[in-house]
């Protein structure tokens, strides 16, 4: 027998985030789609897109998938989303809850250098999302078809940080069109052959 998903409406503002950043420009594109829904097509898109969340300590719901979602409409001043909850540990201590979510890849502690942060530096509110031009790198990267979209947790992080390793963070930030140019022929290539997603070389 397949169950249907429970959902609940969450107020945006307590929503909680398991990462440290974000791609604003990626939080942009999503405002703009936003922005394009009136009425009804907006209330099916709300309803249609559930954010899946852990319950941690004091029932608190972390947000484990589509954080730039939640941002953008966050920012779009939508008071409510529907969320549903994969997994319910409330009952931890909070650095039994983190240790917990780090160890099941529910969480990426890192910040927009790419460097691993303690626990305590994940923000407290979906408002403060740090953010992270390789991460909008890769977004832009996926959609032009660099690679393909895939169930791996955080897999677009993965991109971000084999992207942060080969483009200068200036050339990202002041030509974003050449910068994701260069980002295509370097997922093309052997190197990136480990990462999820990868749609393999392209001959001359």
């Amino acid at each position: 027998m397949i169950r249907e998903p429970i959902y609940t409406a969450t107020p945006l503002k307590d929503l909680r985030p398991t990462q440290i950043t974000v791609g604003l420009r990626e939080v942009e594109e999503k405002r703009r789609r936003w922005s394009e829904k009136h009425g009804k097509k907006a209330g099916k898109f709300l309803a249609t897109h559930m954010i899946p969340v852990v319950l941690g300590p004091k029932k608190q719901p972390y947000v484990t998938d589509h954080h730039h979602l939640a941002r953008a409409l966050r920012d779009e001043r939508v008071r409510e989303v529907a969320t549903t909850v994969v997994l319910d540990l409330s009952r931890l201590e909070p650095e039994s809850f983190w240790f917990v979510l780090d160890n099941r890849g529910l969480m990426h502690p890192f910040d927009e250098h790419g460097e691993r942060r303690r626990y305590r530096d994940i923000p407290d509110s979906i408002d403060d999302l740090v953010d992270d031009p390789y991460r909008s790198l890769a977004g832009g990267l996926r959609r032009a078809g660099g690679f393909a979209k895939d169930t791996t947790p955080f897999s677009e992080f993965l991109w971000a940080d084999f992207l942060r390793r080969r483009i200068k963070r200036k050339e990202t930030e002041r030509d974003f069109e050449r910068a994701l140019e260069t980002a295509l022929s370097l997922a093309r290539s052997r190197d990136a052959d480990y990462l999820p997603g990868w749609c393999g070389p392209v001959d001359d």
